[in-house]
């Protein structure tokens, strides 16, 4: 039989189609016969990586990506999709890099490599880097509709709203059914009843062949189109199917939850046995860590805070979790050690954001969960944790799309209530055992008094005053949660008493939550 020196056409198209028509299966199979036959051959391997990534199969992915890499160093698409593929491994980030910047230097005109390169950095919170890139791809590629919804993400995590906003409607003038750029634009606009948008939206929604990712987005879409037209009961509804999807989507069960929240109770007392004495540590840097639950006011805490002089806001950081939530839970030892490389390694990422102070707040509002082995590896940090009206929150936390899974939790109006009482017992808990190392800020309080309750909050945190304090809208530091539109305007009193405008469609729901 005569061997091919590389695969026949026929074959290629044959794979090529499987795989554009979605043809999963059919296009693994057919690129492993490919590979077999023709090893050599970078072509069916470069599939066969684009392939397995559809399938989830990302560590396998991987592997194949490096290898179609390896047949053709000067393939730029195949440096690409490697980037594509290391992005979606965990801690990898700087590889993902590379390879795009690989891909650039072997075609400049690479638009799809340039966008890539744009969501690295934006990762990372290098915000302007990030616009550079996506700006880039759009002049390579002027209808590139992502493109321009990920620049609207960047400018409005920038503060440059007015950008974002015509980002948002260039990337759905480019395409319509762009229902994740809909839903975020909503929350950048006022609808009246004759809105282009709001027509296409509903016209979007009784399509019966968009997904149900894209209905999601959608429904969330017009319940704040709704909201903004007055329209309480269809707003109402549109929320509720939105978030029946959404759950539906990230297979969320609260018994997950209880049984975390379980594990880390049970586990604290031998943490605390293992506390670390502050005489003893180097102390370089110092977190302020502001906790509660989503959406109740953490964003607006670490606006005031870090308009200080000497504090830098990094945001929501995820460290805690990714090198503590192990020890938290028990899954791993709660020792002396284990205690001092938590903190190390925490330590080391918070200088990477820490913009040269040495005061860092971080703001990632569940942190609450790991009170108690902050406290045990950081004697000298501070904790504020942010109270706020429970229906308030519960509503906020419904009403709100995460992108998070994390979050799965506030897609039914029974499951918010069941975490935020779960959150309760956990911060009765801890202030049972840790009262003095927690500090208890009143939301409300703070919107209604913004002065003494500000000036209490910076005395305790051991910092001379500082009159920028009192106008945290004028802080101009990068926000990417989902009050980046809210913290740029005044402190506001009433945003607490947003949710009773429901009350008529929760059926006495949120009854048990609020103060006899």
């Amino acid at each position: 039989m005569i061997k091919f020196l590389k695969p026949p056409q026929e074959k290629l198209n044959s794979l090529l189609e499987c795989y554009q028509t979605g043809r999963y299966v059919d296009a693994e199979k057919l690129s492993v016969s490919i590979t077999e036959e023709f090893p050599k051959h970078p072509f069916a391997w470069k599939v066969l990586a684009g392939v397995l990534k559809q399938m989830g199969k990302i560590n396998e992915s991987l592997v194949v990506g490096q290898k179609s890499v390896q047949l053709d160093p000067q393939d730029a698409g195949a440096h690409n999709n490697l980037g594509v593929l290391l992005q979606h491994a965990q801690g990898r980030l700087k590889e993902a890099e590379e390879s795009f910047r690989q891909a650039i230097t072997l075609k400049p005109d690479l638009a799809d490599a340039h966008y890539n390169l744009g969501n690295t950095p934006k990762k990372q919170g290098r915000l302007e880097e990030a616009e550079a890139s996506y700006t880039q791809a759009i002049t390579l590629k002027p209808d590139y509709a992502e493109a321009h919804y990920n620049l609207g993400n960047t400018l409005k995590e920038l503060g440059r709203l007015e950008e974002a906003e015509t980002n948002y409607r260039k990337a759905i003038a480019l395409k319509p059914d762009f229902a994740e750029a809909h839903r975020h634009l909503t929350l950048l606009k006022k609808f009246d009843a004759q809105d282009k948008q709001y027509s296409k939206m509903q016209e979007l929604y009784l399509d019966k062949n968009i997904s149900e990712e894209q209905r999601c987005h959608i429904n969330f879409g017009l319940a704040k189109a709704c909201e903004d037209l007055g329209d309480l009961e269809k707003a109402f509804q549109h929320y509720r199917e939105g978030n029946m999807l959404r759950k539906k989507l990230l297979n969320y069960n609260i018994n997950q939850d209880m049984e975390l929240f379980r594990q880390i109770k049970f586990t604290y007392p031998g943490i605390e046995q293992n506390s670390l004495t502050p005489d003893k540590l180097t102390k370089n840097l110092m977190p302020i860590f502001i906790v509660v639950l989503p959406r109740s006011g953490t964003t607006l805490v670490e606006q005031i805070i870090s308009s200080h002089s000497k504090v830098t806001g990094a945001g929501e950081l995820n460290f805690a979790a990714q090198f503590g939530s192990s020890i938290a839970r028990g899954l791993s030892d709660s020792n002396t050690d284990s205690l001092i490389n938590f903190r190390e390694r925490y330590l080391f990422k918070l200088q990477s954001v820490s913009k040269g102070n040495l005061i860092v707040t971080d703001k990632m509002p569940q942190n609450f969960r790991y009170i108690g082995l902050l406290a045990a590896a950081f004697p000298e940090a501070k904790i504020v944790h942010v109270k706020r009206n429970p229906a308030a929150v519960c509503w906020a936390n419904y009403k709100q799309y995460f992108v998070v899974k994390s979050t799965g939790y506030c897609n039914t109006i029974d499951d918010v209530i069941s975490y935020h009482k779960l959150y309760e017992s956990l911060m009765v808990f801890w202030t049972n055992t840790l009262s003095k190392r927690i500090y208890n800020l009143d939301y409300e309080q703070l919107t209604v008094n913004q002065e003494s309750e500000t000036r209490q909050l910076i005395d305790y945190l051991d910092l001379d005053w500082d009159e920028k304090c009192l106008s945290p809208q004028n802080n101009k530091r990068n926000v990417a949660t989902a009050s980046n539109v809210q913290i740029r305007k005044k402190v506001y009193r009433g945003s607490s008493e947003q949710w009773k405008k429901y009350q008529p469609f929760l059926n006495g729901a949120f009854d048990s939550l609020l103060s006899p």
